[in-house]
């Protein structure tokens, strides 16, 4: 039972730490499918997170949920259902993170819970669909000092490569 309950935490922690620093971060800096698919203010947030089938947010999904999948592989042998309780408490928070904002408030003794454990609210995801730069950590809430750190550190990565590039044109 321990060796499960394990299992799914290493798949959560890991697979939200790298989907954050591996994928979430930089298509903030170098991409732009996650940006037009999950922060464009001009489309419905409902319609855009939860109900569409449209196949560039399938990808951005599938992106961002590349880094739980592999973890899975890694993690299968030591606790099947370590692994298929953290795929379903992943799929379930990010449902869960995307549809409550929609209709109503998380009652108050589950954000007390869930800042007890880090973990990241509706509330507080709404807050990363509103301004892009704040609010990172899909599941927990203890990356998104990191994360922003991540992020300036990408763009100034960024500009270093712009102007690699002007320089070399000279």
């Amino acid at each position: 039972m321990l060796k499960t309950i394990f299992v799914t935490w290493l798949l959560l922690f890991f697979g939200d730490f790298l989907s954050t620093f591996v994928y979430h971060i930089p298509e903030h800096i170098f991409g732009t499918l996650h940006l037009k698919t999950h922060h464009c203010g001009k489309k419905n947030f409902r319609h855009y997170a939860i109900l569409t089938f449209d196949s560039l947010v399938l990808l951005d999904g599938i992106l961002g949920a590349l880094p739980y999948l592999l973890l899975a592989i890694i993690l299968w042998s030591y606790s099947p259902i370590g692994v298929l309780g953290g795929l379903l408490l992943g799929q379930f928070h990010v449902w869960w993170r995307h549809i409550s904002i929609l209709g109503g408030q998380t009652p108050k003794i589950v954000t007390f819970l869930c800042n007890i454990f880090f973990i990241t609210t509706p509330e507080r995801h709404w807050i990363h669909h509103q301004k892009p730069n704040q609010a990172f950590g899909d599941i927990f809430t203890f990356f998104d000092e990191p994360a922003k750190v991540w992020l300036r550190w990408l763009r100034l990565l960024r500009i270093y490569f712009r102007q690699s590039a002007i320089g070399n044109k000279y």
